[in-house]
């Protein structure tokens, strides 16, 4: 009888671990699809906010407005990002200095 519960306890783990490890794997894939994508549209609003400086350095800009909002976004944008990057970089060094 202790056989078959150890065999019970054992399956319903691995069913766990199995589950824990497809979860993370899933998890590690959307983290990375999300990282792509959030840097995509960094890179859209540089490309936007670079494109309006053009216009107004030309003058073919017709909304002024739309054009410092642009600049504004991406700014703001890279600020963010950088950031991020800075938080993950420290992040990853406090766990490189703990002790195991």
């Amino acid at each position: 009888m202790a056989n078959i519960q150890s065999i019970k306890a054992l399956s319903t783990a691995d069913l766990l671990a199995n589950k824990i490890g497809n979860s993370v794997e899933s998890s590690s894939t959307n983290f990375a699809q999300e990282l792509r994508n959030a840097l995509g549209g960094v890179n859209q609003m540089q490309v936007e906010g670079e494109k309006a400086m053009s216009d107004i350095a030309t003058g073919s800009v017709k909304d002024l407005h739309q054009a410092a909002i642009a600049i504004d976004k991406a700014e703001i944008s890279m600020k963010l990002m950088l950031e991020v990057r800075n938080k993950a970089l420290s992040a990853y060094k406090e766990i490189t200095r703990t002790q195991m």
